[in-house]
Order: C-alpha cells, then sequence, then structure tokens
C-alpha cells in the first residue's frame, strides 16, 4: 500500500522542500555567494567599520582611506573632526607668527627685531610698557648719520631736521661698555666724541645734564676714555657717561636704532618676568657716579 502523501518517487506532494535542500539553497542565494573563498563566511562586524560621516569617497574620491601624500593633506584640509580641526588652527596660528617675524627679521637684520621698554628713563616719548622695533643701525641710514656708524646724534638732527620719537637723533640700543652680560640700554645718542676729547669744555656738553659738574675733571669719562657717543634718556637729568652707566658708546656696542613703537604691548613679554640679558634685549641699568643719581630711573626693555 503506497503512501498517500507521496507521489511516484517518494517526494512529498505537499509543496514544502526537503529542509536540507532549503538550507542549501538560502546559503547559495545569501551574500556570500559570489565573495571569493575565505570571504563569504565573514558577517559585518567582521569587515572593520565603514567611513565616517563626512568622509571616505566624499572627501578622498573613492571608497578607501587617504593612502597617498596628496590625500592625506587633502584630508587633514577638509575635515571636520574635532581634533584634526583644533591643531590646523594652532599650525595656522604659528605659521604666521613666524611669517610675521621673518619679515620683520628681514627688514631689521636682528632678531628679536623688538624690545620691550622696562622702565621709564625714555618718558614721554618711549614709556614702560611698549613694544619698539629696532633695527641694524646700518641699514637705510640716513645721509645725516655720524661717518659709517649709521647713527644720527642729536646734535646734528638739530641742524638737520631729522628727528626720532619726537626729539632730534637716533634712540639707540647699546650694550654698556660693551658687555654683553649686561643688558642693553635704550636711550638717545647726543653727540660723538674722540678719544682724549674734553668734551665739557668744547662747548659739546649742555651743562644743565652734567650733573653740577663744571670741568672735565670732575667725570669719570672726561676726558674721553675713548671714541663712542655720548647718550642720555629724554626723561634723565644726565648723561648716561656723567651717571656712571657706561662710557662713550662705541659703535660696535650698538645693537640697532629705535624706528617705531606699539604702546602696551610690551606688557605681555614685561609679564612674563624672562630675565632680559639676551641679544635685542635693552636695559639702562643702576646710575653709579661721582655726583648725585637720578631718580628718574632709566628706560630698560626686554627682548619678547
Amino acid at each position: 500500500m503506497s503512501d498517500p502523501g507521496a507521489g511516484e518517487d517518494g517526494a512529498p506532494e505537499s509543496g514544502v522542500d526537503d529542509p536540507g535542500t532549503a538550507d542549501r539553497s538560502a546559503t547559495a542565494d545569501g551574500p556570500g555567494a559570489n565573495a571569493p573563498p575565505g570571504e563569504d563566511d565573514r558577517g559585518p562586524s567582521d569587515r572593520g567599520p565603514g567611513p565616517a560621516p563626512g568622509e571616505g569617497g566624499t572627501e578622498l574620491g573613492g571608497d578607501s582611506g587617504p593612502e597617498t601624500a596628496a590625500e592625506w593633506v587633502r584630508w587633514c584640509l577638509r575635515t571636520d573632526r574635532e581634533a584634526v580641526v583644533f591643531v590646523r588652527e594652532v599650525v595656522s596660528s604659528v605659521g604666521l607668527v613666524v611669517l610675521v617675524g621673518l619679515v620683520l627679521f628681514g627688514v631689521s637684520g636682528l632678531w628679536p627685531p623688538m624690545v620691550a621698554v622696562e622702565s621709564g628713563s625714555m618718558n614721554p616719548n618711549m614709556q614702560q610698557g611698549d613694544l619698539v622695533f629696532v633695527m641694524e643701525e646700518g641699514r637705510f641710514a640716513p645721509d645725516a648719520a655720524y661717518a659709517e656708524t649709521g647713527v644720527v646724534t642729536y646734535r646734528t638732527g638739530q641742524q638737520a631736521g631729522y628727528r626720532k620719537f619726537e626729539l632730534p637723533g637716533d634712540v639707540i640700543v647699546y650694550q654698556p661698555n660693551g658687555n654683553e652680560r649686561t643688558t642693553p640700554i635704550i636711550h638717545r645718542a647726543h653727540f660723538w666724541v674722540n678719544e682724549s676729547e674734553n668734551w665739557v669744555a668744547n662747548g659739546k656738553a649742555d651743562p644743565d645734564h652734567l650733573g653740577g659738574a663744571s670741568s672735565c675733571g670732575e667725570l669719570r669719562a672726561c676726558p674721553a676714555p675713548r671714541s663712542g657717543f655720548v647718550t642720555k634718556g629724554d626723561n634723565n637729568a644726565r648723561y648716561d657717561q656723567v651717571s656712571g652707566l657706561s662710557g662713550p658708546v662705541e659703535p660696535s656696542w650698538v645693537i640697532g636704532t629705535a624706528e617705531f613703537r606699539i604702546p602696551w604691548l610690551g606688557n605681555i613679554r614685561l609679564l612674563a618676568g624672562q630675565s632680559a640679558v639676551e641679544p635685542g634685549a635693552v636695559s639702562a641699568g643702576a646710575e653709579v657716579a661721582t655726583v648725585p643719581t637720578d631718580t628718574t630711573g632709566n628706560a630698560t626693555a626686554a627682548a619678547p
């Protein structure tokens, strides 16, 4: 007696396929049907994450990550990932600062080209906290400069109509007595003296700036022990060579000439509290003289 549910070959006639056959068909028709050997059995979690939103093919021109250096650069410039954006902004800011610094260096010939004024002996024409641009004295030297020094003195500036910071003559940054271990001074060059010159008796010096001295013998730097500039802070009562800040300033001691100032910006440098004993820093130092010291202080400055 035959099974009523079977066909001629004994297969069920209910329309339901053999379970084993159904499983094999499902496997053959599934996502891995055409995959190369070794890949058809990987699930989505085994294939790695897809590109993040805003990345992948849209930014790099394909479905894969950056491969060449050009693609990496393009990705860094275009991605909106927070960390990359932060780094990109920092690099841009640093690059801008470096570019400005290189331009200033190219013009001034000095590094650093800016100094911060620390005290008030150049008041009111140069004040504490000012940031001052300094240029190598030989660059763009005016015709009125003394010899090959590139510096115009106060006396010559009066005659030639040459003024800097509201008064005749150049304001110079110099190393007192040529000592590179001391903080440089930023004061105005008043006149030039030659070695052994009695610059008190010959009328070059203003008696009001001699600290009460009436003759050369009363001053440490007279007769002049060397050729150089006699200097003074605009707000000081005495010449630096009278107060004992320095002997006559030789040209080799001059770091540069002050060209312009930016008010208050130097306070950032001053608040940092860094020592100013470095090239480009400027300071007047303490007065040591045989006559009473000034009470006005001295213009000092520090490199930023």
